[in-house]
């Protein structure tokens, strides 16, 4: 049950700090993707802090589009490492033809802004809504749960010269505490079990840190510095490393990145309907939310990111821990993060929380978002084998099957699945193509897709009933077409509505 539904509106003061919350939950992943690209474009300090504040400003804007234009869930955008793979593809290439960092970004702007436009009419022509009555659980189930299973080998857990095992723990035990075994008896820990954990961990680092008593090579180690060296204002504007380059081959390899963010961004709005009480999603907004991710990545690409804008799974994770799904309070954390945008400080203090928290934080997220994926079972007759057997290579293959994509590319990325395609007996001419490489190079290393594609054509073509497939009891609980206003019959008022004659 939740504390705040999606309508309704915290005091401000607690939705302020609801709000920071909700930003800090997906801080790790919105830096993580720009310090990334910014590395392998050799792109200097300066520019560089300023890249990660255009990801904040996107970020907040896009967020407020979402919540407002678009689907209207409590969903968090950010920075996708589905655009992330073909991005990196992109600067490789780009590097090899003795391109420096400059002529790498505004190539990644074209693409993202042609990639976006098309994402934008896939979503409002409703191709996506349109495959919603074909979905069963039988499917939506196991892809929910890649969505925090995929993500199980992110650095900030796994990686041991980015992790402390006393400080992961620390923080992994007060978010636990405060969500589940003190959420009952104080309401403060309940609503804000995240960012009490945090700040704890992170405070006592930091004074572990000023005492000496954590060296400066550590992981856990705090430095302060990294807030108080950072300028106070930062000028992000439109076209701000130069105007946007075209190439066609590059714009098709960010598509194939936007198109395994949509089937992410698909379970997603699953994801928090369920997590937040409410009826399974429509196709009218499934195919706004889409529409509306299109022209946050068209945004995106004009403010020179060089990724695009996708819905977040922590922030799910994170109302399923705080109970807390109000659209208001993710609108205000958006605010925060518009404002991190412009202010160095801002993001130079957030950069301070060292990586065993953020991994501490990312195991409980995770960890809830798979648990919602399961729960959607419950629908399902997992008596009959076919259901069985579809959720089991579902999952099995969304997290195999892109690692194996991952280890047989190498450091050569797409350029060696084209050289493996082109080998194929007959269909090699065309499966060699850069085209093709780079498109499965893409969808074949993101286990979402791969394992929804996958089932999806399972669960289509084995035999089987509505019943036991969970459509019949899905179809009672998801919403009407009507149940979903689209932002021009929201604020259509009735002296504005054409009248009707009597008769």
């Amino acid at each position: 049950m939740v504390e705040y539904g999606i309508e309704e509106k915290p005091p401000m003061g607690q939705s302020i700090a609801l709000g920071l919350q909700h930003y800090l939950t997906m801080i790790g992943s919105n830096i993580a993707v720009p310090l990334v690209l910014a590395g392998a474009m050799g792109m200097p300090p300066g520019p560089t802090a300023r890249l990660v504040g255009t990801f904040f400003v996107v970020s907040g804007i896009a967020t407020l589009a979402q919540t407002t234009i678009g689907n209207r869930y409590p969903l968090v955008q950010g920075a996708s490492f589905a655009i992330l793979a073909p991005a990196l593809a992109i600067v490789g290439v780009v590097a090899s033809s003795g391109g420096g960092w400059e002529t790498m970004i505004v190539e990644l702007q074209g693409a993202m802004i042609v990639a976006g436009a098309l994402q934008v009419l896939i979503g409002y022509l409703g191709l996506f809504g349109y495959l919603k009555r074909f979905l069963s659980p039988v499917v939506i189930a196991p892809v929910i749960a890649l969505i925090g299973l995929a993500l199980f080998n992110v650095p900030q857990i796994t990686d041991p010269s980015m992790q402390s095992i006393w400080l992961f723990g620390l923080t992994l035990v007060l978010i636990i505490g405060f969500s589940q075994y003190l959420s009952e008896r104080r309401r403060l820990f309940k609503l804000y079990p995240v960012l009490l954990g945090l700040a704890s961990a992170w405070l006592i680092a930091a004074v572990l840190s000023i005492a000496g008593v954590i060296p400066s090579g550590s992981s856990a180690f705090v430095d302060l510095s990294q807030a108080t060296e950072t300028s106070l204002l930062q000028p992000i504007v439109p076209l701000q490393w130069g105007m946007p380059q075209f190439t066609p081959a590059f714009i098709v390899g960010i598509f194939a990145g936007v198109v395994a963010s949509m089937i992410e961004s698909f379970g997603d709005y699953y994801a928090v309907a369920r997590i937040s009480g409410e009826k399974a999603p429509s196709a009218q907004r499934i195919n706004h939310g889409l529409g509306m991710e299109g022209i946050g990545n068209v945004f995106a690409g004009i403010m020179g990111t060089g990724n695009g804008s996708t819905s977040y799974s922590e922030n799910i994770g994170a109302i399923g821990i705080t109970s807390v799904a109000s659209r208001y309070v993710v609108q205000v954390g958006a605010v925060i993060m518009l404002a991190a945008g412009f202010l160095g400080f801002v993001g130079g203090l957030v950069t301070t929380i060292p990586s065993p928290i953020v991994g501490g934080l990312f195991l409980v997220m995770f960890g809830q978002i798979i648990g919602v994926g399961i729960s959607q079972l419950q629908y399902v007759d997992l008596n009959q084998n076919r259901n069985v057997f579809i959720v089991g290579i579902t999952l099995l293959s969304g997290l195999s099957i892109p690692s194996y994509v991952s280890n047989l590319a190498g450091d050569a990325g797409a350029a060696a699945i084209q050289a493996a395609l082109a080998d194929v007996p007959a269909l090699g001419v065309v499966l060699g193509t850069e085209l093709v490489a780079q498109t499965l190079f893409v969808v074949g290393t993101t286990g979402i897709a791969v394992g929804g594609l996958i089932g999806f054509v399972l669960d289509l073509t084995i035999p089987g009933t509505p019943e036991s497939r969970g459509l019949t009891a899905w179809e009672d609980l998801t919403e009407d077409d009507d149940d979903f206003e689209t932002v021009r019959e929201r604020y259509l008022s009735d002296r504005d509505r054409p009248e009707v004659a009597d008769d």
